[in-house]
């Protein structure tokens, strides 16, 4: 399950950057681009995602002892 999370986590990192990057101006050609709610947006799927990635990986695997 662990898997699962980090290929998510990542998921929402990616998705989180492209928001932001849309909400500060940088990608452009879309209705989210300049909007300060896609930079907020992003900014939070971007912490969240960093924030379960970080649980993931301190989580532990099989070869750690942990279950």
């Amino acid at each position: 399950m662990r898997g699962g999370v980090a290929g998510g986590a990542l998921v929402a990192i990616l998705i989180g950057a492209v928001w932001t990057g849309q909400g500060l101006g940088y990608i452009k050609g879309s209705f989210m681009t300049g909007s300060r709610f896609w930079l907020a947006a992003g900014l939070l799927l971007l912490a969240s995602g960093l924030a379960a990635l970080v649980t993931a990986a301190r989580r532990g695997g099989p070869s750690s002892g942990a279950s």
